[in-house]
């Protein structure tokens, strides 16, 4: 796959393409949908998928200070899309001078002079532009104009649900992360959702009650379960996967204030410091809770253990 970023140096003689356009953040099972029917399209067509998104987030330059938390990183966005079959991973820089073109002119100018647009793949409800003028009725629209097709794709829903049915989404999710509701969000992303970041040096106390921990540090708009113990999947940049039981939250019993992600990684005893890593939230075990003495801390914490242990094993 082929990653761009921005449209300056497109490859020597580019033909057409097809193209889907999101910020695709947490590639879930909606989006899932929405990308393999663009590369199916593409393979239809004989021509290569381009998968364009945006970075920073629209909202935080349209609305500063209001960037959303981040589900996956860009190269994690990268890895996922690649997996579904998309030839080209394209960013395109989100500017203030971005935001404010036209719809119209974002279509004749980006897709067809650019990219040179057999098809256009979206959501039912995308919209881009100046305002969000921009609606799949003017993609079509601009589309017979400028010889491309436009596919407006449904949204997904989990029909699994009955009467409490969900439609799967970026904002769903998140909502279910910030509430440490990880497996909710994992059934929409169709895998655990995932931390990634560098391991940092900790004040040593979780060593000290016979716990070392992994201390992650992370982006800065990364997507943080709620406080609590979840059982976890602790990925080495090495390919390995190891059992461990993380800890989100400030360490109330000794009248912590920085919120910090600490990993327990079960069975092995090794110095991750430094090292690239990656933790995937499989359930949580129970809430952060402030004890009355480390001991007590302690003890709390080998049930955490034996609960995440058993919870893994069976998943």
């Amino acid at each position: 796959m082929q990653r761009w970023r921005g449209l300056d140096h497109l490859p020597g003689g580019w033909g057409r393409c097809v193209v889907t356009i999101g910020v695709f953040d947490g590639v879930h099972k909606g989006h899932q949908a929405l990308i393999g029917r663009a590369v199916e399209l593409a393979r239809q067509r004989g021509v290569p998928s381009v998968l364009m998104t945006f970075d920073p987030h629209p909202s935080e330059v349209v609305r500063p200070g209001s960037h959303p938390a981040q589900l996956t990183t860009l190269r994690r966005r990268a890895e996922l899309v690649e997996q579904l079959g998309v030839d080209v991973f394209c960013v395109l820089p989100f500017t203030v001078e971005l935001s404010r073109m036209p719809a119209n002119e974002f279509v004749h100018e980006v897709l067809v002079e650019k990219l040179h647009v057999a098809a256009v793949v979206v959501g039912e409800n995308f919209t881009f532009g100046q305002k969000a003028a921009g609606t799949v009725d003017l993609l079509r629209h601009l589309g017979q104009r400028f010889g491309f097709v436009t596919e407006g794709a449904d949204l997904v829903t989990d029909t699994q649900s009955g009467d409490d049915a969900v439609t799967f989404s970026s904002t769903y999710i998140r909502a279910c992360i910030d509430a440490g509701d990880v497996a909710a969000a994992a059934a929409a992303l169709g895998r655990p959702h995932r931390l990634e970041g560098i391991v940092v040096r900790g004040d040593g106390r979780g060593r000290e009650l016979g716990f070392p921990t992994a201390n992650l540090s992370m982006t800065r708009f990364a997507a943080v379960p709620a406080d609590g113990v979840y059982a976890c999947w602790f990925v080495h940049s090495d390919g390995r996967r190891l059992p461990a039981a993380v800890s989100v939250g400030t360490n109330p019993t000794f009248s912590g204030r920085e919120r910090r992600v600490e990993a327990f990684v079960l069975d092995i005893q090794e110095d991750f410091y430094g090292q690239r890593v990656a933790l995937d939230f499989v359930t949580r075990v129970r809430g952060q809770l402030k004890f009355d003495s480390g001991e007590a801390l302690v003890v709390e914490m080998h049930r955490d253990v034996d609960k995440v242990r058993a919870l893994l094993e069976q998943g």
